[in-house]
């Protein structure tokens, strides 16, 4: 059954139209994935706008398509510059970079871009054979299991970014706390809005998510407009790996990619832990691990087998419980939902179509990317170099369109704006986005199944307390919560005592 509905999604993809989205969708993930300063993560929130006159189906096979381009498009920046092009090809540049300059740019990217595939491929199989299963356990959940999983995933993924955990909860609660104005779901009456009648539909996802991700990283590059970049010379030479290569790296490259698809998993956490987690499982187990940071093929191996294993792991929670494995995959949860498709448990039952369309285009796009970049990287590498007074304009005109296009009103285009400066002030401060993001896209559903829940029972909060799983997840946030506070103070404690002077 499931193998019959893969082979008429992919079927579908192949018709003309479909399969130039998938074109498209994977060669600009790749470019922008080049171009330093442009992460997927804007390309998707940019792209949102068109979709809205798509088909539902082509409109998810073009966004899953420029996730996977553009999470592997990443390591040419990374490789040729030093540059990471997205966030999660940072350990590739420890290793990339140095064998770059020591004249082998070709053996360097043809290692990360063989990794990358491979590991698409290892997360392709995790998400064919979980998803349904992990789907009809989640069913089974009620509002009390489904709130305390979303706290659960929001302190998670506060715990795991970049910076300290007091900045990603704060991160997490503002988030939230810019998702309340509107009018309230249980008394229909306007809240948090002063009076001012066009905050009485909320703030819209989309402009959100474009001044975060686009316009505040359009302030930060254009403060820094002025960087040279030192140019290596590109080379196809060693692009292909060879049946040895393979073989001599084929542990890594497994063991890489399970721990990539693994961590994609887990809410919220995303492809930069998963390839740092991998990168140093590599150099504790490598033969070699002074080798690591000065060329290393196994640390290009292992961080890019897992920060492309992310994104097939990460489609699974996604799918299967309607909670976003990554940043990107809340964007694609709001892709899903203006298209009035709800992701969660029941997504294969309401839209089977998609599902399976998804797990299709995440075959067929790492497929793709691998032919892409293996034959045209030599020229793609060439876009790093483009002129960034020519790029950001033209980005910010897009930005301007798509707020605008929401509901042709000026409100969406100076809300993109405010949070443009609001994602610039909080990237300054170092308080992550990542928590910021989920926190907006899931609040709604948190407080929809909180009060589902108190509904059923009277107003009793209890089964948070008293049910398996609700307890569960929430003694699991309590850990997570905790145990980072805990290393912290055994670190300062253990410095401290280094500290004094012996009697």
């Amino acid at each position: 059954m499931e193998l019959a509905a893969l082979g008429t999604a992919i079927g579908q993809i192949f018709t003309p139209y479909t399969f130039l989205m998938l074109f498209v969708g994977t060669s600009l993930g790749i470019v922008v994935g080049a171009i330093p300063g442009m992460t997927g993560a804007m390309l998707i929130a940019l792209t949102l706008p068109i979709t809205f006159y798509m088909d539902p189906f082509n409109a998810i096979i073009l966004l899953i398509s420029m996730y996977v381009g553009a999470i592997s498009g990443g390591l040419i920046t990374a490789t040729l510059l030093r540059m990471p092009g997205t966030p999660a090809a940072v350990m590739t540049t420890f290793d990339g970079y140095p064998m770059a300059r020591a004249g082998k740019p070709g053996r360097a990217l043809g290692l990360g871009i063989t990794a990358s595939f491979v590991g698409g491929l290892v997360s392709w199989v995790a998400l064919l054979t979980i998803t349904k299963p992990l789907s009809i356990i989640a069913t089974r959940f009620g509002p009390f299991e489904y709130f305390t999983l979303i706290m659960m995933a929001m302190v998670l993924i506060a715990s795991v970014s970049e910076g300290s955990l007091v900045k990603g909860i704060a991160a997490g609660f503002f988030g939230m706390l810019i998702s309340m104005p509107g009018v309230d779901p249980a008394s229909g009456m306007p809240r948090l809005t002063f009076d001012y009648y066009l905050l009485n539909g909320g703030l819209k996802l989309l402009p959100v998510l474009i001044g975060v991700f686009a316009v505040s990283q359009i302030i930060n590059d254009a403060m820094d407009m002025g960087r040279v970049t030192e140019r290596i010379s590109m080379t196809s030479k060693g692009i292909l790996m060879s049946l040895k290569d393979l073989r001599l790296q084929a542990v890594n490259l497994i063991r890489s990619s399970v721990i990539g698809t693994g961590v994609g998993i887990l809410p919220g956490i995303g492809a930069s832990i998963g390839s740092v987690i991998a990168y140093t499982v590599a150099k504790n187990t490598s033969k070699t691990p002074e080798k690591f940071g000065t060329g290393s093929e196994e640390g290009i191996v292992a961080s890019e087998a897992a920060n492309n294993a992310t994104v097939g792991g990460a489609l699974i929670p996604l799918i299967a419980m309607g909670i976003p494995g990554s940043v990107i995959d809340a964007i694609l949860i709001g892709a899903l939902m203006i298209h009035s498709i709800q992701p969660g448990p029941t997504l294969f039952l309401t839209n089977a179509d998609i599902v399976w369309g998804m797990v299709a285009a995440c075959l067929l796009a790492n497929i793709l990317m691998y032919i892409l970049m293996t034959s045209s990287v030599k020229y793609i590498a060439g876009l790093m170099y483009m002129p960034r007074s020519f790029v950001l304009p033209v980005v910010m005109v897009f930005c301007v369109i798509g707020s605008f296009a929401l509901n042709n009103t000026m409100f969406d285009v100076w809300v993109m704006l405010g949070f443009g400066v609001i994602g610039f002030l909080l990237e300054r401060a170092k308080y992550p986005l990542g928590p910021f993001v989920i926190g907006f896209v899931l609040a709604p559903l948190a407080e929809e199944k909180l009060r589902s829940g108190l509904m059923m029972t009277a107003g009793d909060p209890s089964p948070i307390l008293t049910r398996p799983l609700p307890a569960l997840f929430t003694l699991a946030a309590i850990a997570l919560l905790v145990w980072p506070l805990y290393s912290d103070w055994r670190k300062k404690r253990r410095a401290a005592n280094a500290a004094e002077p012996e009697g």
